[in-house]
């Protein structure tokens, strides 16, 4: 029950609820969440389906380690990591841009005389 306890910790944390909130929402004491958290306290399929609910998650979530599976921030994931190539890509284009006109510049200074690059 530790790592149930853990998962609904996280997604308390992570939306940023105090456990004052989530125990009232749930109809229960904030030590009895507490104690959920903690993994002290073993949950009965009713409860979990109810914090499962509250969460917009699949029950079998809340028996996973790691990250909850969010489709919310899957997208948006995968959104960053597409502006991380695109950025990836201008950085590549930059840097080719910079050989060629250090090659320019080098020729420049070898033929004698230094000519506009741009």
């Amino acid at each position: 029950m530790a790592t149930v306890g853990s998962r609904i910790k996280l997604l308390r944390v992570q939306k940023g609820w105090s456990q004052q909130a989530v125990a009232d929402r749930l109809q229960m004491s904030v030590p009895a969440l507490s104690k959920i958290e903690c993994g002290i306290t073993d949950v009965n399929l009713s409860r979990l389906e109810q914090i499962a609910n509250f969460f917009n998650v699949e029950v079998t979530e809340l028996f996973q380690s790691g990250e909850p599976n969010n489709h919310k921030n899957q997208i948006e994931q995968e959104r960053i990591d597409e502006i991380l190539r695109s950025r990836e890509e201008e950085v590549r284009k930059l840097q080719e841009k910079v050989i060629y006109l250090f090659e320019q510049l080098r020729r420049s200074n070898k033929e004698g005389g230094v000519r506009s690059l741009w």
